[in-house]
């Protein structure tokens, strides 16, 4: 059981006779989380945030994601895992076939409710293509929590006019995903351009000095453009978060 419309379909059962009080009771008993043994799911997660809970599939076993993802099916939420590789997949397209796999954005989703699209968009923007798996983990994320999504890759300062031949589009977001490696300028550039809030990602693309990302972040921490905030190195999932947050104020 998660979320408000599961509680509502269980009282409706109830009211109508469908279930008995008991079975009501023992249903409600997993409401506030469900043990699986090697992980408790938060089912009370998107009644109190408006997200069900996501599965960060790094560190687990394979065994563990399948069972977890086929949990969650099983209540009806739209599922979302990331930082998946082909083998965990495989191993839950078998039991969930509607599982679609992203690889490049390493992540699995299992899409069960209509939640959009928003008439509003989240422009996601990456410096370079290497860092285009860190913006499709943003993009799947964005998109399946029902938001429109559109994606500009390899604006970065190195050829700045290639952000310029499409800025006058980037400017009618909502909300803009900033995505840069190296020295992490990108943000500072688009943060000057135009009025809309930015979210900058940091990656771990760049020779040595770039300290596996470590550069980029506090550039973009210590950025002159103001309405810049700043997420975790690689965390395409947490950018996507925060702007489909914004972009459903």
């Amino acid at each position: 059981m998660t979320g408000k419309e599961s509680i509502k379909q269980l009282l409706d059962k109830l009211i109508k006779g469908e279930i008995s009080k008991e079975e009501a009771l023992s249903q409600l008993s997993e409401l506030p989380f469900k043990d699986l043994g090697h992980s408790r799911i938060d089912n009370h997660r998107e009644l109190r945030t408006g997200y069900p809970e996501v599965v960060f599939c790094e560190g687990k076993t394979t065994g563990q994601i399948c069972e977890i993802m086929e949990y969650m099916a099983g209540q009806g939420v739209n599922v979302l895992g990331t930082r998946a590789d082909p083998e965990t997949f495989e191993c839950v397209k078998q039991k969930l076939p509607g599982a679609e796999y992203n690889e490049l954005g390493r992540t699995i989703t299992l899409k069960q409710e209509e939640t959009g699209p928003t008439k509003t968009f989240i422009a996601i923007l990456t410096a370079g293509t290497s860092d285009m798996p860190v913006a499709e983990e943003a993009a799947v994320t964005a998109e399946l929590f029902g938001n429109r999504v559109k994606r500009f890759f390899d604006v970065g300062v190195a050829g700045i006019h290639r952000l310029y031949n499409s800025i006058e589009e980037i400017r009618k977001a909502r909300v803009i995903i900033v995505i840069a490696g190296m020295e992490g300028a990108l943000p500072s550039i688009v943060g000057g351009l135009v009025d809309r809030p930015i979210i900058a990602v940091p990656t771990s693309i760049g020779y040595g000095a770039s300290f596996n990302g470590l550069a980029a972040l506090l550039g973009m921490l210590t950025s002159c453009a103001s309405g810049v905030s700043v997420v975790n190195i690689d965390n395409g999932f947490g950018a996507a978060y925060l702007a489909s947050m914004i972009n459903k104020l």
